[in-house]
């Protein structure tokens, strides 16, 4: 080995820190990555969602996931007793809850997101989310119910729990068992010009693809000065060395 490549040679734990910096950074930000594509891919079923058919009955929940965003148009009765305020869900920085109200058919019973209400500062104040239970057509988009980041365990809610109920992030089996009634897996996004709505800009859930797209640049650019500041120290080493 010369001089100057024994002088350039860098200690085992300086390239193993390199290594793991730079692999860290590159496997966050092709995750990131990949985040990006699945979120345009659900712009792209949204936009295309508002402009088929309607579809006139309940679908199975297996049939669900391939028909998210499509458009539902069904005839029920809303039940008013068995409502649930989705919590900690906030719009345009405002804290406040989206609705959920069971709309029970012939062919089964689903929720529909009435959409967002701001809450009020005193958390014991519960807003006003009545609704009539004549029977009526409701139209509005199949869609997952809200999931968080990181999955926590579910708090024990009391059986007798005053409803509406505040819940985080519920599962539909979760309010099925606290309601007793049998509800689909998923949700109904209830259209903007339907009555008895609340607040309902929706959108593809989550951040937007061009978010996804500036961390990822975040970690890479991470991984790129892990591997610069590596090697300018090992050169200023070598230059320093007798």
């Amino acid at each position: 080995m010369s001089n100057r490549a024994a002088r350039l040679k860098a200690p085992w734990w300086a390239v193993l820190l390199t290594l793991a910096g730079a692999g860290i950074g590159t496997s966050a930000g092709l995750w990131q990555l990949d985040r990006a594509g699945e979120k345009r891919d659900l712009q792209v079923r949204f936009a295309a969602g508002g402009t088929g058919a309607e579809i006139r009955q309940l679908v199975s929940d297996a049939d669900a996931t391939g028909l998210r965003y499509g458009q539902l148009q069904l005839t029920g009765h809303y039940d008013p007793e068995h409502q649930v305020l989705l919590d900690n869900l906030s719009y345009q920085g405002r804290p406040g809850y989206q609705v959920l109200t069971p709309l029970t058919t012939p062919a089964g019973t689903v929720l529909v997101n009435r959409g967002w209400v701001p809450a009020n500062g005193d958390r014991t104040i519960l807003p006003d989310i009545r609704v009539g239970t004549p029977a009526r057509e409701v139209l509005g988009r199949i869609a997952r119910l809200p999931r968080p980041g990181i999955q926590l365990a579910a708090s024990a809610m009391p059986a007798d729990a005053a409803w509406p109920r505040r819940l985080l992030f519920p599962t539909s089996a979760e309010v099925s068992a606290q309601s007793g009634i049998a509800l689909r897996d998923y949700q109904l996004l209830l259209d903007p010009g339907a009555a008895d709505g609340y607040v309902r800009d929706w959108q593809p859930g989550g951040l937007g693809p061009e978010r996804h797209l500036a961390y990822a640049v975040q970690w890479f650019g991470l991984a790129l000065t892990v591997v610069v500041i590596y090697v300018v120290l090992v050169f200023r080493n070598g230059k320093q060395a007798p």
